[in-house]
């Protein structure tokens, strides 16, 4: 059994060692029957991101990978990164570790016991915990509500980034997959529930973590209606897939 955690990187320079070698020292005190690589994506960085995440490799060469992508896009970079997998299982979790690293046992066990094949981590159920701003807080939890509304799901949380999916699983709704942003997440989730796949939430810590950047790569309003605009263009584009899935 082999696992990939990819963590998507753009212009994490000043927390990227920190924060890299926090999870290789947890996911080492686990002590895991499994093998297991961490593969940063650079994406779009300006900074020396991937210089940072090279030297950490050849520090590290059993432990870490590295992609360097030239334009930027969350989604663009897991795409990247778990289409060249060979690992059984990928899992994606910010740079920033917003989420806490003791929600990773709780995000594989279903995967690993044949209970789900993705896991996903939301901050709305019973046991989760979020500190952030009321103004993130109020977009965050409006954009699950209308989400739920107009794409017909009941999955509490889809932009959690803190996720896990058997790469045969994966391999069933990648075709579909076209957003490289932030809102590969939703297309993610939704179209898992469209092939039918087995879905388990499960609660997180989550922290709003800026440390050692000026700003966050997320624009709150700009993003919340594009948002509103992706999930109306997603539900038209989800009726042709389901007809091709129906004739397949």
């Amino acid at each position: 059994m082999k696992v990939d955690f990819c963590l998507p990187i753009r212009n994490e320079a000043k927390v990227l060692e920190v924060n890299i070698l926090k999870v290789i020292a947890y996911l080492e005190g686990l002590n895991l029957d499994y093998d297991w690589k961490i593969v940063g994506v650079v994406n779009g960085s300006n900074d020396d991101s991937f210089d940072v995440l090279c030297k950490l490799k050849e520090n590290l060469p059993n432990k870490i990978d590295c992609l360097n992508i030239i334009e930027p896009g969350k989604g663009r970079a897991i795409k990247a990164c778990w289409r060249q997998s060979q690992a059984d299982i990928l899992v994606f979790m910010d740079a920033d570790l917003a989420v806490s690293l003791s929600g990773l046992e709780l995000l594989l066990e279903p995967i690993l016991h044949k209970q789900a094949d993705l896991v996903i981590g939301s901050r709305f159920i019973k046991g989760a915990t979020a500190e952030r701003s009321w103004q993130r807080g109020i977009i965050s939890k409006s954009y699950a509500l209308f989400s739920q509304f107009i794409l017909s799901h009941n999955k509490s949380d889809l932009q959690c980034g803190f996720k896990a999916i058997r790469r045969d699983a994966f391999y069933k709704i990648d075709k579909f997959l076209e957003d490289d942003f932030w809102f590969f997440d939703t297309e993610l989730v939704i179209l898992s529930v469209l092939a039918g796949l087995q879905i388990k939430e499960i609660p997180v810590v989550w922290r709003e973590n800026r440390q050692g950047k000026e700003k966050s790569n997320v624009n709150v309003l700009q993003d919340s209606w594009s948002f509103i605009y992706k999930i109306l263009s997603f539900r038209k584009r989800l009726m042709s897939i389901k007809k091709y899935l129906r004739n397949a």
